[in-house]
């Protein structure tokens, strides 16, 4: 993220740049600018920058694109459109959308950056199922030669590379020794592969960890001595862990890594909570983490990190969540794709060691080890994972250890037949992000969530109950303590409540037995009441109010 100084300075480079710069544009867009146009400059953007070294391109509306470029002032979207466009891009390229959109007041006018990601390598950006690029200033199809030049980017298997030197002798005894269990395991019943009578070079040729009795970088990577790391200089084989919390700690693990990721989740505080479900006298117990969730987590993290680009994977623990990052984008499709479609991947970015990983049970190669994570969670109560592309070269994964609203993990308990995709976006909620319309009333229709789009929250939670019970509890009144806190709530997130707000949220939580006027006039007593005990104030008129919290 950049500050506005930053982007001002940038903006006052970029303009005294030359006009022919493939992974710059300028445009004056002064009202607007046509989608399907501005996804074609997205791709040609995103994949000029890739050819040329950059790690992102930009367009920039407000400004003529030519010399001397004045600002000239865009008024292209309002902030919400310019919110959602992120997501609206994302869905006609190959997954790939916007790092980032700022917009900046300047004093001759509005400019809109929006900051393009380069194509991944391997992978060109297109639009809409079309390649884009640029020839100077000039926009078109991406040249045959250029597409097959990304395409081929990291072509070249790292982890497959022979080990100059190295043999079986530098390989840890006791990670052989668990491997070969592994994989007997995971095969056991099979004839042909039972390998109890293979002496250790049959083995790793059969598991793909030699090639024709030559260790493998991949090998060193999953079973070398610790001291046996320098084969793989200059890139740093390392899991770094640190613990960011009240409590500083911190320790880097290297080969072997199938022993290591055991040691990391060993150091990644597990502790039992308990969670009381509404209608239910015993409490549900839980750990903070899933242990398969977190295993699977990091050996995606091995099997997808780019090594040749000399970085480590770094894991946060945070309070209330795990932080797992690796360099390296998305190399073959999206979440999305792997969580709701059931994608089976095409490709991967290190083949020999992911096919070896496969034999010895750590990661799936059939793209369901993503989606068992959301489904762990779901079933766990918890929220759920979330992806993040922090930039064309890293990926964050983040798994929550604690519950962020309750009303969510009781909707869960209480709907545990809940298709995936609802559950998703009732998450989003929870979490405050982007919930499309479609989704919103999905989520309504259901009576998952209350509020007016987009200030949407998820909804309280009365479990399933009949005959007189729900007679009882439709006709009860809550304590005027309950109504306050929900307001109280609502002004803390939305900064403020007008009168019709506060109806459409308490409205349905009175007794049914109150007549319409009767509901009115108790909402009004109970404004009135919170006013004169000094919880809200009306900073607009007495026609149209506008309550916000007291100020102190």
């Amino acid at each position: 993220m950049y500050s506005e100084k930053q982007l001002t300075e940038k903006l006052d480079q970029y303009r005294q740049m030359p006009s022919e710069i493939e992974w710059l544009e300028f445009k004056e867009a002064k009202n607007d600018f046509h989608f399907n146009d501005l996804g074609k400059y997205f791709s040609a953007i995103s994949n000029e920058a890739n050819l040329k070294g950059q790690q992102f391109g930009w367009l920039i509306f407000g400004i003529q694109d030519k010399p001397p470029r004045k600002i000239v002032g865009t008024r292209y979207r309002n902030t919400a459109g310019i919110i959602h466009l992120k997501h609206e891009i994302s869905q006609r390229t190959n997954g790939l959308t916007f790092q980032e959109i700022y917009e900046l007041d300047l004093p001759l006018g509005r400019v809109v950056m929006f900051q393009i990601p380069a194509a991944p390598a391997g992978i060109p950006t297109s639009w809409e199922g079309h390649y884009y690029g640029r020839d100077g200033e000039s926009l078109g199809p991406l040249s045959i030669q250029e597409i097959e030049f990304i395409r081929h980017q990291g072509a070249l298997d790292w982890s497959a590379e022979v080990c100059s030197g190295a043999t079986i002798s530098d390989l840890d005894e006791e990670a052989l020794k668990i491997a070969k269990a592994k994989f007997q395991n995971k095969h056991k019943g099979s004839r042909e592969l039972n390998s109890a009578g293979w002496d250790d070079p049959t083995f790793l040729d059969k598991i793909k960890l030699t090639k024709a009795g030559k260790i493998t970088k991949a090998a060193i990577l999953l079973l070398g001595k610790p001291e046996s790391s320098h084969y793989l200089n200059p890139h740093p084989a390392q899991i770094s862990w640190k613990r960011d919390t009240e409590e500083q700690a911190y320790a880097h693990f290297g080969p072997p890594f199938l022993l290591s990721v055991e040691e990391v989740f060993k150091h990644i505080r597990n502790i039992k909570f308990r969670f009381q479900p509404a209608n239910q006298l015993i409490p549900i117990e839980l750990s903070k983490y899933e242990p398969t969730i977190i295993l699977e987590a990091v050996n995606n993290c091995i099997a997808h990190q780019d090594y040749s680009q000399c970085a480590r994977i770094i894991i946060t623990e945070k309070i209330d969540r795990l932080i797992l990052q690796n360099i390296g984008g998305f190399y073959d499709g999206t979440v999305d794709e792997y969580v709701l479609e059931d994608r089976t991947p095409e490709k991967y970015r290190n083949p020999l060691l992911v096919q070896a990983m496969v034999n010895l049970d750590m990661i799936d190669t059939m793209g369901m080890g993503i989606k068992r994570m959301f489904q762990e969670q779901r079933k766990r109560f918890f929220p759920l994972p979330e992806y993040e592309l922090v930039d064309t070269n890293h990926v964050r994964l983040i798994i929550y250890g604690r519950l962020i609203n309750e009303n969510y993990s009781r909707i869960l308990i209480e709907n545990q037949d809940l298709p995936l995709a609802v559950v998703i976006a009732l998450d989003n909620v929870q979490k405050k992000r982007f919930v499309s319309k479609e989704d919103a009333e999905l989520l309504k229709k259901k009576k998952l969530v209350e509020g007016r789009y987009p200030n949407l929250f998820v909804a309280a939670s009365i479990a399933q109950i009949s005959g007189d019970q729900a007679k009882y509890i439709k006709n009860r009144a809550f304590d005027s303590d309950y109504y306050e806190q929900m307001i109280l709530k609502f002004i803390t997130t939305y900064d403020r409540a007008t009168r019709k707000d506060i109806e459409d949220l308490i409205k349905d939580k009175l007794p049914e037995i109150l007549t319409e006027k009767q509901k009115k006039r108790k909402i009004g007593n109970l404004i009135v009441k919170m006013k004169k005990n000094g919880l809200i104030e009306n900073r607009g008129t007495n026609k149209d109010p506008q309550w916000m919290l007291k100020s102190i």
